[in-house]
C-alpha cells in the first residue's frame, strides 16, 4: 500500500477496508444495511440521493395538511385555534421522537429512514384521509409528526456520514432541499389539482409518492458501520486511513458521554438560533394559506402559488451556495450574508403588511429575495453545525442533530401556539369569514331593503317573528311593502349569521394586517438574534485560513498513512 491516501482508485474500496465477517441470509438485507467499506463515489451519490429524496416525499407528507388547511377546517368542524393545536401537539410529539432518534449513533440510521417512510405513507395515505373525526385527526397527525422527528435526524446523519467536509456544504444543502422542495412540490401539485380534488385526494397523493420512494429505499438504502462513520473525514483522500483506523474503533467507548458533550453552546445555542431564523420559513409552511386567504382574499391555489416562488427561490439557492461554499472552503461569511439579506427583505415585507393594495407580484419577488438569501444562509449553518458537533465528538452526530432537532420542533410548536394568541383575528375570520361572506351575498337584497329603513327594521327587531305589535306591523307593510317584508322574512337565517358574526368578522378584517405585521417583526427579530451565534461556530472566516488547514490537514494524513505502510511493511 502507498503511503499517500491518493493512491487507490476513488471508485473502489480503500486498500484498509475491513471485511465485512458476518454472514448474510436471504432476508438480511432487509435490516442489515451497514456498509464495511467506504463506498465508491458513484455509489455514495446513489445514497445521498435516495436520502435527500426520501427527505423530500417525507416533507411532502408532513405538509400537505398546511395547503388545505381551510377544507380540513370546514369538513371537520374544527375551530381554527383546534386546528393549530393540531399542529402544537405535532410538533412537541416530533421534538421528543427527535431526542429518540439520537440513538441512531447506537441502532444506526438507514432502518429509522426506511421503516419511518413507511409508517408514514400508511398513515398518509391510509389513516388521515378516513379520520372519523377531529380527534382521531390530531392524533393520527401526531404519529405522522413522531416519524418525522426520528427522520428530521436520521437523514442529515446519514447526509453527513456519506460527505467529506470538503464537500459538506453541497451535501447539506441538497439534504435542505427536502423540506423545501417539499414545500414546493405541496404547493404546485395543489395549485395544479385542487380544483378537481378533494383534501383526502392530496393526502393520498402524498401517500403514493411516499410509497413509490420506499420501493427504492427498501432495496438500495445503506449506511457505514461504525466504524466507519465515527470519525472525521475532511475529504475522499481520507478514506483509507479511515478504513485503516476503523478496525480498531470501540464504538461503545467512542459514544461515551455523547449527551454531555452535546451541551455545549455552540451546539445548543446555534440549535436554538437557526430555529429563531426560520420562523418566518415556519410561518411560510403553517400560515401562509390563512395569512394570504384572510388578509387579501386569496384561494387555496393562488396563495400556493405564490410560495412557490419562495420554495423554488430557497431550493436554487442551497445548491449553488453549497458549492461554492465548498470550492472556497468557508461557511461564516456566507451566514452573515444570508442573514443580513434576509432581515431586509423580510422587513420590507413586514412593512406591506398593512397595504391592502400591494400585488401578487410584489409578493413573489419578495419571497425570491428571502428565499434565496434564507439558502445562502441555512445551507452553509447546516454544514457548519456538523463539522461544530463533530469537533467535539465525531461519534455523536446524531445525539447532536437530535438535540438540533428538538430544539427546531420546540420553537415551531411554541410559535404556532403564540400566533393565535398574538394575531387574535385570524380565529374569527377562518371560523366565521366563510359564512359571513356567504351570509352577505345571499342577503343582498333583503339587507338593502333593511338598509333602506333602518329605524323600522331596528324596532321591528326587538320582538320575535310574527309577535310585534298589530300598529308596528301595518307601519311596516305600509312602508316596506307586503313583497319586501317577505324578502326579509326569507333572509332572516342569513341576517341572524350577520348580527351574531358580522361585526366580529368586520373588525378581525380591519385588525388583522397589523397582528400579521406584528408577527412578521418578530420574524425579523429571530433572523437578528441568529447572527451573533455564527461566531461560535467552528470553521475559518478566511478562505485562504481554511485553505492552508486543508494542506496541514492532508499532510497529516499522508505522514499517518506511511507510518501505517512502515508498520506493515
Amino acid at each position: 500500500m502507498s503511503a499517500t491516501p491518493t493512491s487507490f482508485d476513488a471508485d473502489r474500496p480503500g486498500p484498509g477496508a475491513p471485511a465485512d465477517p458476518r454472514a448474510r441470509t436471504a432476508l438480511s438485507w432487509l435490516y442489515r444495511r451497514d456498509l464495511a467499506a467506504y463506498p465508491a463515489t458513484g455509489r455514495r451519490m446513489a445514497y445521498l440521493a435516495i436520502v435527500v429524496l426520501t427527505t423530500v416525499v417525507l416533507y411532502y407528507m408532513l405538509y400537505i395538511q398546511y395547503a388545505v388547511a381551510t377544507s380540513i377546517i370546514t369538513h371537520f368542524g374544527m375551530t381554527y385555534r383546534y386546528f393549530v393545536w393540531v399542529s402544537v401537539i405535532g410538533n412537541a410529539v416530533g421534538a421528543f421522537s427527535s431526542l429518540i432518534a439520537g440513538l441512531a449513533d447506537r441502532w444506526g440510521r438507514a432502518n429509522m429512514v426506511v421503516y419511518g417512510l413507511l409508517i408514514a405513507a400508511l398513515l398518509v395515505f391510509f389513516g388521515l384521509p378516513n379520520a372519523g373525526g377531529k380527534t382521531t385527526y390530531l392524533v393520527l397527525f401526531a404519529l405522522v409528526s413522531f416519524i418525522e422527528g426520528i427522520v428530521l435526524v436520521a437523514t442529515p446523519a446519514l447526509i453527513r456520514d456519506f460527505s467529506p467536509q470538503l464537500g459538506r456544504a453541497t451535501a447539506m444543502g441538497a439534504w435542505t432541499m427536502g423540506p423545501v422542495v417539499g414545500s414546493l412540490v405541496v404547493t404546485s401539485v395543489t395549485s395544479a389539482t385542487l380544483d378537481s380534488s378533494s383534501w383526502q385526494d392530496e393526502l393520498r397523493y402524498s401517500g403514493i409518492a411516499g410509497f413509490v420512494v420506499l420501493v427504492v429505499a427498501l432495496f438500495a438504502l445503506r449506511e457505514l458501520s461504525p466504524g466507519l462513520r465515527d470519525q472525521i473525514m475532511v475529504s475522499l483522500r481520507d478514506r483509507a486511513l479511515v478504513e485503516a483506523r476503523a478496525k480498531g474503533i470501540d464504538p461503545a467507548a467512542a459514544r461515551r458521554g455523547e449527551w454531555r458533550q452535546m451541551m455545549r453552546l455552540d451546539v445548543t445555542g446555534s440549535a436554538l438560533a437557526i430555529a429563531l431564523f426560520l420562523l418566518l420559513y415556519f410561518a411560510a409552511v403553517g400560515n401562509f394559506v390563512v395569512y394570504f386567504a384572510t388578509t387579501y382574499g386569496y384561494t387555496e391555489q393562488r396563495a400556493n402559488a405564490v410560495a412557490n416562488w419562495y420554495w423554488a427561490a430557497n431550493a436554487i439557492a442551497l445548491v449553488v451556495v453549497g458549492l461554492l461554499s465548498d470550492r472556497i472552503k468557508v461557511r461564516k461569511p456566507f451566514m452573515i450574508v444570508g442573514a443580513v439579506g434576509s432581515i431586509v427583505v423580510t422587513a420590507v415585507f413586514a412593512g406591506l403588511a398593512t397595504h391592502p393594495a400591494t400585488g401578487y407580484y410584489t409578493f413573489a419577488w419578495l419571497f425570491v429575495g428571502i428565499g434565496v438569501f434564507s439558502g445562502v444562509a441555512y445551507g452553509p449553518w447546516m454544514a457548519s453545525f456538523t463539522e461544530t458537533v463533530e469537533k467535539h465528538n465525531p461519534a455523536a452526530t446524531a445525539t447532536g442533530l437530535a438535540v438540533w432537532g428538538w430544539t427546531i420542533r420546540i420553537v415551531v410548536a411554541v410559535s404556532a401556539a403564540f400566533i393565535p394568541v398574538l394575531v387574535t383575528s385570524v380565529t374569527p375570520l377562518v371560523d366565521h369569514g366563510p359564512q359571513v361572506t356567504a351570509a352577505q351575498r345571499q342577503a343582498a337584497p333583503a339587507l338593502a331593503i333593511v338598509n333602506a329603513h333602518p329605524q323600522l327594521f331596528a324596532e321591528l327587531g326587538k320582538y320575535p317573528p310574527g309577535k310585534a305589535p298589530a300598529a308596528l306591523g301595518a307601519q311596516a307593510v305600509q312602508e316596506v311593502g307586503a313583497a319586501d317584508l317577505a324578502v326579509v322574512q326569507k333572509a332572516q337565517p342569513q341576517l341572524a349569521v350577520l348580527t351574531r358574526y358580522g361585526a366580529k368578522v368586520q373588525k378581525a378584517a380591519h385588525d388583522g394586517p397589523g397582528q400579521w405585521r406584528t408577527w412578521w417583526w418578530i420574524c425579523v427579530g429571530g433572523q437578528v438574534l441568529f447572527v451573533p451565534f455564527v461566531f461560535l461556530m467552528a470553521g475559518r472566516w478566511s478562505p485562504k485560513k481554511a485553505r492552508e488547514d486543508a494542506e496541514l490537514h492532508q499532510r497529516a494524513v499522508d505522514q499517518e498513512m506511511a507510518a501505517l505502510a512502515a508498520e506493515r511493511a
